[in-house]
């Protein structure tokens, strides 16, 4: 989870490889509306995230059900869009990708072929709501190789497992 630029998609399929998990691009989950908003510089409200969250929630809810390894990218900005998930999956882990403005923002403008534009960054930024203490979240500062983030998220997963 995270803002755009902070590398969901490439730590997320990294780390999907690593332990055997199949990955979901939380983005490919959008509706075309949302995709039109944000490809024309709107930022997404509440309301507009809605059915985007069922769709997340629903493939977590699935996998949960089959027993299947899943890692999904999601920016899941609220607290209340992760409790929403949550619920869905209540064995759900959280991985908090976060890096600083300069960096996001460099990052996002090297995209190609992203409908997600820079401009949208700082209201992503504005309705980021950084994980709690009492969600026990991991969470990795973005400046680290994705690979490093990945052996990271493994080793800490694996001390917290049952």
């Amino acid at each position: 989870m995270g803002v755009s630029g902070s590398g969901k998609s490439t730590v997320g399929r990294a780390l999907a490889a690593v332990l055997g998990a199949r990955f979901v691009e939380g983005d490919q989950l959008h509706p075309p509306e949302n995709v039109a908003r944000m490809r024309a510089g709107r930022p997404l409200t509440d309301a507009d995230r809605q059915g985007w969250l069922v769709a997340v929630a629903q493939q977590l809810a699935d996998a949960a059900l089959r027993g299947e390894a899943l890692v999904v990218s999601c920016s899941a900005l609220r607290r209340s869009y992760r409790e929403r998930l949550r619920a869905a999956a209540p064995k759900l882990k959280f991985v908090y990708l976060h890096g600083t403005a300069e960096l996001l923002a460099a990052r996002m403008a090297s995209r190609r072929d992203h409908y997600m534009p820079a401009s949208l960054l700082q209201s992503q930024l504005e309705t980021l709501e950084p994980p709690a203490g009492d969600e026990g979240a991991l969470a990795f500062d973005v400046a680290e190789p994705a690979a490093t983030i990945v052996a990271r998220i493994v080793q800490q997963l694996e001390t917290v497992a049952p």
